[in-house]
């Protein structure tokens, strides 16, 4: 097709883009490298291309050009021109369609063709030679969004009230889109897996009546399914593989471009006083290693856009995944927290989860607590009041960074994942790694007047067994993901109770409800931010596959039809968990407890006890055999708290303690017998209780 240039205008740097302004398009296209950049037109379809211009302009780095007359839901990509030089770290080829970085909206979804790889596969020398077969037709279209008008969402978004919750009191249900909503009777089947689906009133009721506070969104912007995953009838059903970080991802929208249900779903979870956290991938992209398609970023300047290895023909990956963002560059930077800021300004979400945050605070390849971006985000007046949660760790060297991040960041406290399984399942050595955890994570996170938020605390999360599984198999079984097994975590800290799988045994699936009351118990009791795994209130099972990123089915989706009685009842025991977590202050504090005085309670702020009684002391904490424990938790005008934990396989009599402003001890929650508030005589100080084994029991002390 031929070059036109007569119908471009210089148009403006900035922004960076597809800007509709009423009357045209301004088209901005940062590159520090290419020579030249093409803008594409197709028709409403997306199939044929209908123009080609060259962006006249290019301005601090940014080419640049706008095509008056033009409006939104025009169809559009580029070509880019430049060094073909993989051994440089060049690798522009005008021949592959390219998605604009800062897309909107796609319009179509990836078919993989060999087109979609800049070099010629089969070549001796690989990613040196050079493909010159056209792209386009097999990937997703940019399309141009009203950016006056922004979002147009069914509800009045002026009147949006949002709930701001405070971190104490927050708690996190993390969910998926689509396996929250696929299986869902009440919804509509067009809405089932997309954001309407999420937004269906049954759907908030269930988070309603749980009593969560936000949801977090498993990655929802533009991503990929891998080829290899698509050649064999799978699907990335996770979403951690970014295309795009300002696009929805199509398959949770029911119409092209048409963002808004994503804004809506937003606006009626903010009604119902739930706030939404999004997983976002900031750390790498769908285009892989050095051997991976040309997609977008690695057209448009690899150089920039990535981290490169010593030889920049290879790529620096602390992912895992094939490459690595490279944030330390200033555009690039202005990329996220434009992304950010999108998501917030325009989407009215409150706040993210950061995917792999530790390549995020790499600096020179290691990671630094002060980096580039984490201090961008930190001193951004948009983004430093959002919700900000790290997943601390990536693949590099050194990758484990808990308790390393600034302040203003929350964590994924894995620690105490691996400590409460360890104990909860009876393996000696765990009590004082559970205690830990229990206050917070002091040791990890009490510096730079950070607070008990900053440890996210959780059983089970979407990367491993849900809570069902956790006691029902010793092993992985991820078979069904075609990877021999090899794929997935071996070492899952769980324990099948006695049969692996499903079984007939009433007894062992008695033990396994018991176990799963008394993990989210002691999940409930801790300081810190609570996260429940999407299902785990009703038993969802995974059929003990670990690693189900790539099943997008029933083995991932809620099955909303076969919750039984039991599950009603394990779900009204952990409703009423959380009842008990928002109304006593005690279990949310704002500030470390380490055992303080209480002014006029003759109580320390926490005290543990032995089962006789007395408090814990040095000797007793380093008894490696010891599985059971309590807690008394004190503060000022407050009743006393009583936590007693037996992680044994017998029973154990415990000597309830007696401070003074004690009468009697009331039972508040017993997993044991999966009661809340049950019926029983309260007890006076100084009383011996048999507390059964694998259990949890709560008391209130009452001065009268």
């Amino acid at each position: 097709m031929a070059r036109r240039k007569h119908n471009v205008e210089p148009g403006l740097p900035y922004p960076l883009g597809a800007s509709f302004d009423g009357v045209g398009v301004n088209f901005a296209l940062f590159s520090a490298n290419a020579k030249l950049v093409e803008l594409c037109l197709f028709d409403d379809a997306g199939k044929r291309e209908v123009a080609r211009f060259v962006l006249p302009e290019y301005t601090d780095e940014i080419f640049h050009g706008y095509l008056p007359g033009l409006r939104p839901g025009q169809s559009y990509g580029y070509r880019v021109h430049g060094l073909y030089e993989p051994e440089a770290g060049h690798r522009f080829n005008p021949h592959k369609l390219l998605i604009d970085p800062y897309a909107k909206a796609l319009r179509g979804r990836l078919d993989w063709n060999d087109a979609h790889y800049g070099y010629v596969i089969g070549d001796e020398d690989v990613d040196l030679s050079f493909d010159r077969r056209d792209s386009a037709p097999f990937i997703p279209k940019c399309l141009v969004v009203d950016t006056t008008a922004r979002w147009r969402p069914t509800l009045p978004w002026r009147r949006e009230n949002r709930p701001r919750t405070l971190w104490q009191d927050t708690i996190i249900y993390e969910a998926h889109v689509k396996g929250m909503t696929a299986r869902h009777p009440l919804v509509p089947e067009n809405a089932r897996g997309t954001f309407a689906g999420f937004s269906h009133p049954a759907v908030i009721e269930h988070l309603v009546r749980l009593g969560v506070t936000a949801v977090e969104l498993l990655p929802v912007q533009a991503f990929v399914d891998d080829r290899h995953l698509i050649e064999n009838d799978l699907t990335n059903y996770w979403g951690y593989n970014t295309l795009n970080f300002f696009a929805p991802h199509e398959r949770y929208i029911r119409r092209d471009g048409d963002i808004s249900e994503f804004r809506t779903m937003v606006s009626r979870l903010h009604e119902a006083g739930i706030e939404v956290i999004l997983d976002v991938v900031y750390n790498h992209t769908a285009e892989g290693n050095h051997l991976g398609p040309t997609l977008s970023f690695r057209g448009i300047d690899n150089a920039s856009y990535y981290m490169l290895a010593d030889e920049p023909r290879y790529n620096f990956d602390t992912t895992g995944c094939g490459n690595t963002i490279n944030q330390r560059h200033p555009r690039v930077l202005q990329m996220i927290m434009d992304s950010l800021r999108y998501w917030v300004e325009d989407g009215h979400v409150d706040g993210f989860r950061f995917d792999l945050a530790t390549s995020l605070g790499r600096e020179h390849k290691a990671f630094v607590p002060d980096a580039t971006f984490l201090d961008a985000v930190r001193q951004d007046p948009v983004l430093s009041r959002k919700k900000l949660i790290a997943e601390p760790w990536d693949v590099g060297e050194d990758g484990y960074q808990i308790g390393r991040f600034p302040p203003g960041w929350s964590e994924w406290n894995g620690r105490f994942r691996d400590d409460l399984r360890s104990f909860w399942k009876g393996d000696h050595g765990t009590l004082p790694g559970v205690a830990s955890g229990l206050l917070g994570s002091a040791d990890l996170f009490e510096k730079r007047g950070r607070r008990p938020w900053s440890s996210i605390n959780f059983v089970t999360a979407h990367d491993g067994f849900t809570l069902a599984d956790l006691y029902a198999y010793n092993d992985k079984h991820n078979a069904a993901n075609l990877e021999d097994n090899a794929d997935g975590h071996p070492d899952n800290l769980s324990w099948n109770c006695g049969a692996e799988g499903p079984t007939d045994n009433a007894e062992i699936d008695a033990l396994r409800i018991r176990m799963r009351r008394g993990a989210l118990m002691l999940l409930m009791l801790s300081q810190g931010v609570p996260m429940l795994l999407m299902g785990d209130e009703v038993g969802r099972t995974q059929q003990g596959n670990n690693n189900a990123y790539c099943q997008d089915n029933e083995t991932s989706w809620l099955d909303w039809q076969s919750i039984t009685e039991s599950d009603e009842a394990f779900f009204s025991f952990l409703c009423g968990l959380i009842r008990i977590r928002r109304r006593w202050p005690q279990l949310r504090s704002s500030r470390f407890l380490h055992g303080q005085r209480v002014p006029r309670e003759g109580l320390k702020d926490v005290s543990w006890l032995r089962a006789d009684g007395g408090e814990m002391r040095k000797a007793d904490w380093e008894n490696g055999t010891a599985l059971s424990l309590g807690m008394m938790l004190g503060a000022p005008g407050l009743e006393p708290l009583l936590m007693l934990f037996n992680a044994n396989h017998e029973p154990i009599d415990f000597r309830l303690p007696a401070p003074q402003v004690v009468r009697t001890w009331r039972c508040l929650a017993d997993s044991a017998e999966g009661e809340i508030e049950p019926r029983t005589a309260p007890l006076g100080p100084s009383a011996d209780f048999r507390l059964p084994q694998r259990a949890v029991v709560l008391f209130e002390g009452r001065r009268e």
